[in-house]
């Protein structure tokens, strides 16, 4: 459900409205393409500017709608799009008309050099190194280079019940799929992980000064929706858990104050001075009727990042292009 109940500020108005899940890429060529969730949760979406200011109101395609029934029928959740090897691929999670909570992560393939107007094939759902993978509700792929080695890390839950969403990590074979078993990367084990869901979810990979950030986003996803920080140093191995360092605090979170609510779910570009951006989504508003997840007014959100000698800083008043 909609709300138009919300305190407008100078901090946000939206870049790109009811976007969720927000992915943005530039291209070693400097065109911007954006991707994301949309509120109907049927199709995958793609926008193309010559400037990040330029996506704002560059022209929507649609490059693929879901299936009437089967896998790829459902939830089609935070497409993220890369470019690897000369070829283009969309990573996105679906389930089915038949078991909508079956989320698991799936592959498409552009078929020719232009996302925007060439067509896409299915490659079908990531393929595993063993049987342990992707075995539950599985979502938010990313994928990234470090060194030499390309890795994904994704979420998934795991229990009974009232299930708990874990970050796993593994390296891959090739875009499609998975050349180690998945190691488990990040729990939900500090209470702002934990309000009314245990969650570690939607990671977003940067690389600053010798190091590697993942950021993730934790707890339910009503205002309580928060972002945590992951850190590794070059030279380390990315598959060890224990070489990753913990934020034990939300690096973002509601700002009432700010009219920003929920932030969460991000990727990374820079602008064309080269400063490091952050794009992620939140509400105006934090009274949300019904289930947080198909109230619309999730929108995009553009952040200037600063960096201190701990990593990056997030600051609502770096908030700019609304």
């Amino acid at each position: 459900m909609n709300s138009n109940n919300y305190k407008e500020t100078t901090y946000n108005s939206p870049f790109i409205c009811q976007r969720a899940d927000p992915y943005v890429y530039r291209h070693s060529n400097g065109v911007y393409y954006f991707t994301a969730s949309v509120p109907t949760y049927d199709k995958i979406i793609l926008r193309q500017a010559k400037t990040l200011k330029g996506l704002k109101d560059a022209v929507e395609i649609e490059i693929w709608r879901k299936h009437d029934s089967g896998i790829m029928s459902q939830h089609i959740w935070a497409p993220e799009l890369h470019y690897i090897d000369g070829v283009w691929y969309i990573y996105f999670a679906a389930s089915s008309v038949d078991d909508i909570w079956a989320l698991r992560p799936y592959v498409l393939r552009c078929c020719g050099n232009d996302p925007m107007k060439d067509r896409w094939e299915e490659l079908g759902q990531m393929k595993a190194s063993d049987p342990f993978s992707f075995t539950d509700f599985s979502l938010d792929m990313t994928v990234f280079p470090i060194k030499d080695k390309t890795y994904a890390v994704w979420a998934e839950k795991v229990s009974v019940g009232k299930k708990i969403s874990n970050l796993y990590i593994a390296e891959m074979d090739s875009p499609n799929k998975l050349h180690s078993p998945q190691v488990l990367l990040s729990t939900p084990s500090f209470s702002w992980e934990r309000e009314d869901y245990w969650v570690n979810e939607g990671p977003a990979y940067i690389h600053h000064s010798g190091y590697s950030y993942l950021t993730y986003s934790a707890s339910a996803t009503g205002s309580c929706y928060c972002m945590g920080l992951l850190k590794l140093e070059d030279g380390k191995d990315p598959l060890n858990p224990w070489n990753w360092e913990k934020s034990s605090g939300p690096v973002l979170k509601t700002d009432p104050d700010k009219g920003l609510f929920g932030p969460g779910h991000n990727s990374f570009t820079f602008n064309e001075e080269g400063e490091d951006v952050l794009v992620y989504h939140a509400r105006q508003y934090d009274e949300i009727k019904g289930d947080p997840l198909y109230d619309y007014n999730r929108h995009t959100y553009l952040m200037k990042i600063k960096w201190d000698k701990s990593g990056p800083v997030f600051d609502f008043a770096n908030n700019y292009l609304g």
